[in-house]
């Protein structure tokens, strides 16, 4: 007698890890990094197709431009350099997800990394960052993804151990 097969209706959420290894394939294609226009005073991006309904976008960093500190709410996350160099400032604690303005954050909380080509990240929900490309003279290119589809972004400013919360996109507001 013929075994049944489980039939597969929806496909799974991708996790953080499978979404590292979308964003490093992809910094890896020359082509694609390649056809990405640069311009020298602001960031350019083009969205791609992620893994199992991510949202993922491929960016262009000038040099001496960066994100300011943001986390990306409830979306799992990654990204990985094509070119050049990012540093990513983040922060070792979880914050509430809503419910506060201001915060004064406890010492030894900050994380630095520094990611060259092929070498990318993955991180959890609620994650707070800021990604820079610090060069004075080079692009830098790089390959992000989050899943779920990334409902808001939470942007923050930072004054020594305060961080205080500034400002709520929504999708409409940089698609």
């Amino acid at each position: 007698m013929p075994q049944s097969v489980p039939v597969r209706t929806e496909e799974a959420a991708p996790t953080a890890a499978e979404l590292l290894d979308f964003v490093r394939h992809t910094a890896a294609d020359t082509e694609l990094i390649a056809s990405l226009p640069l311009d020298p005073e602001g960031r350019t991006w083009v969205r791609l197709t992620g893994p199992g309904g991510s949202e993922a976008w491929l960016i262009a960093w000038p040099p001496g431009t960066g994100t300011g500190w943001h986390d990306h709410a409830e979306s799992v996350g990654a990204f990985a350099t094509a070119s050049g160099e990012l540093k990513e400032n983040s922060l070792a604690v979880r914050l509430p997800a809503s419910g506060w303005r201001t915060l004064e954050l406890a010492e030894d909380v900050d994380r630095e990394r520094r990611l060259g080509p092929g070498q990318g990240r993955a991180f959890g929900r609620h994650h707070v960052h800021e990604v820079l490309n610090e060069s004075t003279a080079e692009h830098a290119v790089s390959v992000h993804a989050y899943y779920p589809p990334l409902p808001l972004i939470r942007r923050f400013s930072r004054t020594g151990a305060v961080l205080r919360l500034e400002q709520v996109e929504r999708p409409e507001d940089w698609q």
